[in-house]
């Protein structure tokens, strides 16, 4: 990890640093995006035959048969693993749900003045494709994390892809009673889910993480099938003036191990501390090999001049995992993705079984939107209605409004409704 400091000699280079940072993100979809846009463009014009190629050649899929897993795969899986972990599920699972329920938007309707009644209504969205990555490691918490949420909003057709799933994350699909679940990953699988194949079915949206490609075909079919967010490498900021050494850079190592790319950063006013989370992280990160390039490559330990110069340094990264001292700490932050307070609260845990959603945005996208939640599912849908009373009381002002932007049959539409109610009246 390196040192870098916002005062003395280095400060220029600091503040270049943190600039470059501000702007991380789609840079590094552009070189990909040609071989991407080939691969959608190959799968919404063939369909199945370019769907099962690609499976075939990225994949490995050899047998189109087995493209679809069936419900007795996903029950013998759940039976074939360690009871022990059918349990760690199970429980997770029962975190997810109901903090996903906590969540859940409200319908709602009021009169603001008599004669009108306003409120929303929440339907949730008829399909949803979740995508689980499945590359250095097996991550059937991802699958809990994208589809419990959409099963909470009752979103009636839930579709799981995943390039050669893991036996515990097709176990995972089993306790979620998982209907429609295919091995297929990669720049294909989001070009089916987002045009359809005579295999899979398009969807109305598609959440979840993945690669490179994954993240640059969201972006090239987010006009024609909405998405969640463009996710990338992984990202965590420590922001601490009283924490522990081994315990911040247990978190960094935990963080840097998704991926060489990962950005790893410790924000801190002390030298004492930003020294000894250094040689603690390359310590811990000796034996990790994904871990120790992810440090060499990205890790960062920023010694700030004040406290004050700490947090607002924490709010330009707009990071995806945050640690900080203390719950006070929560008052000014502003950008992050999800926050961890305290010396126990491991960051692993919220990978895992906190309850909170792990998709969460990077590449400072936390300056814009949370993580996945339970909202990505649902549409809130606006009612408004008048009684004769209500469009004498409010009218004459709207149509004042019409008349001062020249729309004339916006006014007129009102004025001649306000001209019924008076013959009448």
């Amino acid at each position: 990890m390196k040192l870098i400091r916002t005062k003395g000699r280095g400060a220029r280079e600091t503040e270049a640093a943190l600039a470059a940072l501000e702007q991380r993100g789609g840079a590094a979809l552009d070189a990909v995006l040609p071989a991407v846009r080939r691969i959608v463009s190959d799968v919404r014009r063939q369909g199945d035959r370019a769907l099962l190629g690609y499976a075939a050649k990225f994949d490995g899929l050899v047998d189109a048969s087995l493209l679809r897993i069936t419900a007795a795969e996903m029950s013998s899986a759940w039976d074939a693993i360690d009871p022990s972990l059918q349990e760690a599920l199970t429980i997770a699972a029962r975190q997810m749900r109901a903090f996903a329920e906590q969540q859940l938007p409200k319908s709602f309707s009021n009169s603001p003045v008599p004669g009108l009644t306003t409120g929303q209504v929440v339907r949730p969205l008829n399909s949803v494709g979740c995508y689980v990555p499945s590359g250095r490691h097996p991550l059937p918490s991802t699958l809990l994390m994208t589809a419990i949420p959409a099963q909470v909003a009752e979103v009636e057709r839930i579709v799981v892809v995943s390039p050669k799933p893991a036996p515990a994350t097709i176990a995972a699909a089993h306790l979620l009673g998982i209907t429609e679940f295919y091995r297929v990953g990669g720049a294909h699988a989001i070009a089916a889910l987002a045009y359809g194949s005579p295999s899979i079915e398009r969807v109305d949206k598609i959440v979840g993480p993945g690669n490179l490609y994954v993240t640059a075909a969201k972006r090239l079919v987010a006009f024609d099938c909405a998405i969640d967010m463009l996710a990338g490498p992984t990202e965590i900021v420590v922001t601490s003036e009283k924490g522990n050494a081994a315990g911040i850079a247990c978190d960094l190592v935990a963080q840097a191990e998704h991926d060489p790319e990962a950005l790893a950063i410790f924000v801190t006013t002390r030298s004492d501390l930003a020294k000894n989370v250094i040689a603690e992280a390359k310590q811990r990160s000796r034996n990790n090999p994904i871990a120790r390039q992810a440090l060499d490559r990205n890790g960062l330990v920023i010694l700030a001049a004040t406290i004050e110069e700490a947090r607002d340094i924490t709010n330009r990264l707009a990071p995806e995992h945050l640690t900080v001292d203390a719950a006070t700490d929560i008052e000014w932050v502003k950008n992050a993705g999800s926050v961890f307070v305290g010396r126990w609260s491991a960051q692993a845990m919220g990978d895992y079984i906190s309850g909170p959603n792990h998709t969460l945005p990077t590449g400072g996208m936390a300056r814009v939107r949370g993580g996945l939640s339970v909202n990505d599912f649902v549409k809130l849908i606006t009612v408004q209605e008048y009684s004769q009373q209500g469009l004498r009381a409010l009218g004459p002002h709207a149509v004042l409004v019409a008349d001062a932007e020249g729309l004339n049959a916006h006014a007129e539409s009102i004025r001649s409704r306000l001209r019924k109610g008076r013959s009448r009246g």
